[in-house]
């Protein structure tokens, strides 16, 4: 163990385990004592769009197929690739994971492609372009402040903007969150969601009015364990 490391504090709410070397700082992502995987790490932010796209608040039934296609001669406990879909009616929102295949779609390594009637948009952190029915390219326009993950890790000019919004409101200047916390809590229960379906093997019936699962083993899977003292209390 690094002698920089407090190995107790680091484990945060999780119940506590020995030190393991292949964890930290970023691998903890693959293990479910601490990590959600690809979904709630990178999904997060397609479905966000996707969700905004078609107006919805909660799926009314979810479903994930994932499993370990590269290493799996490792202790990752993650899949690698995984199709998540999430319905909203008779509306569809379908995320593709593929970790260790990096080949690119429509010239982009991610990004969010929305289907209409009359055309389609393509949407990533760097700008948008909308098709006609026919595929013709009718608009299209560039982000003026780029991703922070675009070009650096940690930091950007979309990170300086949200920070900027947020102490606006905490000031009290009459400026409203852009991203309000009840909005960021659905879709970010759009990923768990995912991830549960995948742990399950099961299709998760949801209650559209606030996306908590009615399967018995989902349930389980609701909430996580806690070290004791680590528990939130409301």
């Amino acid at each position: 163990m690094p002698e920089w490391l407090d190995w107790d504090l680091w484990q945060g709410p999780a119940p506590r385990r020995d030190y393991q070397d292949n964890v930290v700082h970023y691998n903890w992502h693959w293990f479910w004592r601490w990590g959600t995987g690809e979904t709630c790490n990178n999904a997060m932010h397609e479905l966000d769009i996707a969700r905004w796209a078609i107006g919805g608040d909660y799926p009314d039934k979810v479903e994930a197929r994932g499993s370990r296609m590269f290493y799996t001669d490792d202790d990752w406990e993650m899949y690698d690739t995984i199709e998540t879909t999430l319905h909203y009616g008779d509306i569809p929102i379908v995320w593709e994971g593929h970790s260790c295949n990096r080949v690119k779609k429509f010239g982009r390594g991610r990004g969010t492609l929305v289907y209409g009637t009359k055309g389609a948009a393509i949407i990533d952190r760097n700008g948008y372009e909308i098709y006609d029915i026919k595929g013709e390219l009718l608009h299209e326009a560039k982000a003026a402040a780029r991703s922070a993950t675009t070009d650096t890790r940690g930091g950007g000019p979309l990170n300086a903007l949200h920070v900027d919004n947020f102490l606006g409101v905490v000031r009290g200047t009459g400026t409203d969150l852009h991203s309000p916390i009840d909005v960021g809590h659905k879709s970010t229960l759009m990923c768990h969601l995912g991830n549960i379906a995948y742990r399950t093997g099961e299709t998760l019936e949801c209650d559209p009015s606030n996306g908590k699962p009615v399967n018995e083993a989902a349930a389980k899977l609701w909430s996580r364990e806690y070290e004791p003292g680590w528990e939130p209390t409301i």
